[in-house]
């Protein structure tokens, strides 16, 4: 936590309104299940009301960070946690679950809640592997998010996930993702780095190393994302994405 508070202010002095963290950033992420089931918190709980009040405290208007939580009747979920100046605001339960650290012990969530009216925009929460299902993405955006926020732990080997599928989901929903990742190493587990800040049209806004810890800025604009037409040559050509969609072809994706 206090690692997580002294990068918020920091991030402040960019002028930032949101700060994004990665996956299980409180608790860490290659953990035993007991392990998990001693640190889980309730949501919201003392973690979500200490990152409110740093949230004040470095003048940011919110804050998403990833964490292991314990639900009321004990079970524990991957969770990501949206908090602003008067508490949480919303949070999420990761909803794909692979057999890697701490997601083994986990149950996975069972809704894609949001996007979430904010002051900075319509923010839609998803985690780590939930990326490389186009699904998730897709339902955020058809429900108007502007601004896709994944916190991750991708490992070393998923190199995929920054070269490819950030842009891919970014653009062929028309909406900005940031995704902060984990970097260096947690007991043998390697993690990859390499955050990434996307536009809606797929364009890097801006990209991590792998080395060492780094805090990405970059200015956006959440009102480009609810613009999907693609207008290359009025008149000649022109691409209107979702316009275009043919959602009575696919309902094999759901069978």
């Amino acid at each position: 936590m206090v690692k997580v508070i002294n990068f918020m202010h920091e991030v402040s002095l960019c002028k930032a309104e949101i700060a994004v963290f990665p996956e299980c950033a409180l608790t860490g992420y290659a953990l035993s299940d007991e392990e998990a089931t001693a640190i889980a918190e309730s949501i919201p709980g003392p973690r979500t009301d200490r990152l409110s009040e740093a949230c004040r405290e470095a003048d940011l208007m919110a804050v998403v960070v990833g964490t292991i939580e314990k639900d009321e009747f004990g079970q524990l979920y991957n969770s990501a946690v949206l908090v602003g100046l008067d508490g949480l605001i919303a949070h999420y339960r990761k909803t794909h679950l692979p057999f890697l650290g701490v997601d083994r012990y986990l149950a996975a969530g069972d809704a894609l809640p949001g996007p979430f009216e904010t002051p900075i925009g319509r923010l839609g929460l998803l985690i780590c592997y939930d990326l490389r299902f186009p699904e998730p993405s897709r339902v955020l955006a058809l429900a108007g998010a502007q601004v896709i926020l994944l916190p991750t732990a991708w490992p070393s080997a998923a190199t995929l996930y920054p070269d490819f599928m950030a842009q891919s989901r970014a653009s062929e929903n028309g909406v900005f993702l940031v995704a902060a990742n984990r970097v260096g190493e947690e007991r043998g587990t390697s993690f990859l780095g390499r955050s990434v800040i996307v536009g809606p049209d797929g364009g890097m806004l801006a990209e991590a190393g792998s080395e060492g810890e780094e805090i990405l800025c970059a200015e956006i604009d959440p009102e480009r994302s609810d613009l999907k037409q693609l207008i290359f040559v009025p008149g000649e050509y022109e691409l209107y994405p979702f316009d275009d969609r043919r959602p009575e072809l696919y309902r094999p994706i759901i069978e």
